[in-house]
């Protein structure tokens, strides 16, 4: 009898070992609850002491590092081969958002793999499965894969799985950025969350198209709080400078005002992107009037949304809070507003915030983190975009700017490029973005499948 044929490192059957190993590090990571309630009520350590351990078996040395007790960072660096070639960042975050188990399908720290009731395929359930534990896991699987195999990147490769991006990012990334720069040296581009899943879109002839949407700009967070004064009275005789009338007029303004365009280059390559992509043509200015892009980006259909909320600034009213008792006027009410700005609509947002607010009702940041993006034509980007087509070369890779945000935000104070590259093949049907933060949140296994292969093309290229 012959002796067995060992795999070679990028054969069909070394990857998929690897995509197994992505799949059991997934469903540990889930079964370990890191929920984050935000105001510092959160606890990543026993995630991160798991992947420490997971990228200690691969020869590495990872540090774990605490803001607060319990509030863990795993930060590792893979050496590369060639000491001359700029380093990149590979980022992630070990916390969630809560979950009540009492709404979902399976229970969510499970980590059970069962069939998705909309597509009938296999799929990982539980909290962090789209954010983001799937994608620590791939990486993570992605770096043993290479250790069993004697395999290593052309450049250093720094990872950071980190802390506290659900709330503020105090306890996580920006925590490292602030005591811990040393550790990023060399590094000159980073991918994270926030792009490289697969949209099933459809042309102007209605055949299907997948795109895969890479994030290269991020609106900026401004979570604003608002505070109104007046004079405190019996409710019986009210003062005429009620504070809660002042802010609810604040608030009404702001809820109905129509934020003017603001198309970023970021933005505008998307268009074009997407638009070709899509074979949908083009009118001369289809972009200059807010009517003009509405009508475009109702022709884009389903992708339509990876451009629509990145726009214009946004503001959304989501908290109030004023008194103590049903007849007592109080001295002063509060309330909380989400706002997100675009590069470059900084001044724009401020400005239009002291106008709606008023005379009588004042605005501060209660947290702020600014909009960032990255160039689209970079070798980055290209080697993105090379990864998700040498894997699925039908499909079309388009940049976006994210609605949202993440830990690039905070990254790219150390001048860091940072891309949103998540790879995760989706089936059609499923609808991505309502997974995120929803109930029964799960990713098709045979996607993680697909994000290893294609993070492990992109990470050695």
């Amino acid at each position: 009898m012959g002796h067995p044929v060992t795999p070679s490192p990028d054969s069909t059957d070394a990857l998929a070992a690897a995509g197994d190993d992505a799949l059991h590090l997934a469903r540990e990571l889930i079964r370990r609850d890191s929920t984050n309630r935000g105001g510092g009520d959160g606890d990543e350590r026993a995630s991160a002491e798991f992947t420490a351990e997971a990228l200690a078996d691969a020869g590495l040395d990872p540090v774990l590092l605490e803001a607060a007790p319990r509030r863990s960072n795993v930060v590792a660096r893979v050496p590369g081969t060639d000491p001359g070639a700029p380093a990149l960042l590979v980022h992630g975050h070990l916390d969630v958002v809560p979950a009540e188990a009492s709404d979902w399908t399976v229970p969510p720290f499970s980590g059970e793999v069962a069939d998705c009731p909309v597509t009938g395929v296999p799929a990982l359930w539980g909290r962090g499965a789209v954010d983001m534990k799937n994608t620590i896991a791939m990486v993570t699987a992605v770096v043993r894969h290479w250790a069993r195999h004697g395999l290593r990147p052309r450049r250093d490769i720094v990872l950071a799985f980190v802390a506290d991006e659900e709330d503020s990012a105090a306890y996580g990334a920006d925590h490292l950025v602030r005591e811990h720069p040393g550790l990023f040296e060399g590094c000159s581009a980073g991918i994270g969350e926030g792009g490289g899943e697969t949209v099933h879109a459809r042309d102007a002839d209605g055949r299907p198209v997948r795109l895969y949407p890479v994030g290269a700009a991020e609106r900026g967070s401004a979570w604003l709080t608002l505070r109104a004064k007046g004079t405190a009275g019996h409710g019986s005789r009210p003062p005429r400078d009620n504070a809660v009338g002042a802010l609810a007029e604040a608030i009404a303004r702001i809820d109905r005002h129509e934020w003017p365009l603001h198309l970023t280059p970021v933005t505008r390559a998307s268009i074009d992107a997407i638009a070709s992509a899509l074979g949908v043509d083009r009118t001369p200015g289809d972009t200059d009037t807010a009517e003009a892009l509405d009508a475009l980006v109702s022709r884009l259909g389903v992708a339509g949304g990876l451009i629509g909320p990145t726009t214009r600034n946004s503001a959304a009213p989501t908290m109030l809070s004023a008194g103590y008792k049903v007849n007592v006027v109080p001295g002063e009410a509060t309330a909380a507003v989400d706002g997100r700005v675009l590069p470059g609509a900084e001044d724009q947002f401020a400005v239009t915030m002291s106008e709606l607010t008023g005379d009588r009702v004042s605005w501060e940041y209660a947290h702020g983190s600014p909009p960032v993006d990255a160039p689209v034509d970079s070798p980055v980007f290209g080697a993105l975009r090379s990864a998700l087509l040498a894997h699925d070369p039908g499909a079309h890779v388009v940049p976006v700017c994210l609605a949202g945000g993440t830990d690039a935000k905070v990254f790219s104070r150390l001048g860091i490029d940072c891309y949103g590259f998540s790879p995760l093949a989706q089936p059609a049907g499923l609808d991505y973005t309502k997974l995120l933060h929803g109930v029964d949140e799960r990713v098709p296994v045979d996607g993680l499948r697909f994000g290893v292969r294609a993070l492990d093309t992109f990470l050695r290229a």
